[in-house]
This record gives C-alpha cells, sequence and structure tokens, in this order.
C-alpha cells in the first residue's frame, strides 16, 4: 500500500491536505490487465529457459538476456515489452527476470500477477526519489 498525500484548495481557496491511499487492487482495477491475486509472480526457472531456448536463444543460457540473441520473430515482442514496463532508463539492450517472466507467461500463455509485478516496482521507483 502506498501512503500519501496532496494539496488541494477547497471551496474556499483554502489549502488543504488530502490523504489518499493506492494499492495493487487500485492498480488493477485501473489498467484492467485480468489478473488475479493468487497468479504467481514468478515462473519456474526451467519453464522460462526451456522457453528461450524453443524462442531461438542463442547466446550463453544462464549468462544476461540480451534482446539479440534471440529469433528475429520474438525480438519485436521483447522490444516493446521492455520498452513499456522497464523502469530504467536506459540499457533497453538487456532484459531482467521480472521481464523475462512476464515474456514467458505471455508466449505460453499462462496466468502471471503482472499487477503486483508493476505495484512492487512503483514502490521501488517511489523510494528512490
Amino acid at each position: 500500500m502506498i501512503h500519501s498525500a496532496a494539496r488541494k484548495k477547497d471551496e474556499n481557496g483554502q489549502e488543504v491536505d488530502l490523504e489518499f491511499k493506492f494499492g495493487v487492487e487500485d492498480l488493477r482495477r485501473v489498467l484492467e490487465l485480468g489478473d488475479y491475486d493468487n497468479d504467481p509472480t514468478i515462473i519456474p526457472e526451467c519453464l522460462a529457459k526451456g522457453l528461450w531456448c524453443r524462442m531461438g536463444f542463442t547466446s550463453h543460457i544462464n549468462g544476461k538476456m540480451i534482446k539479440i540473441s534471440f529469433s528475429h520473430a520474438y525480438k519485436f515482442m521483447m522490444h516493446c515489452v521492455v520498452h513499456s514496463l522497464s523502469h530504467r532508463k536506459g540499457a533497453y539492450d538487456e532484459t531482467s527476470d521480472y521481464i523475462m517472466n512476464i515474456i514467458t507467461s505471455l508466449v505460453l500463455n499462462r496466468r502471471y500477477n503482472i499487477s503486483q509485478v508493476i505495484f512492487e516496482y512503483l514502490k521501488e521507483n517511489i523510494r528512490a526519489l
């Protein structure tokens, strides 16, 4: 849960502080991603790495997951997911574990609690400010 406050003017022009709370259920309701609290947030590593091999991954399987190491059919999808969900300001060629979990769940059409993952990284970014 994220607790914060915002300053707003009331009807009389006086500034008042409004407290608000924002949770993963609010994120889930607004984004309408179709996931649930009991959906997994971690894909088993053997399942993910097996999928990467089927996706044409050509680099060392225990090394960094770099977009260029995948077949052309999956590079664009990975590019879109990395740019839309990555919380970095650069280094978009290397994908992190949570992005690879999202891609694995999308390709295999498996349930995944993406709202919880987005919310956790949202909290992490707020703490870093």
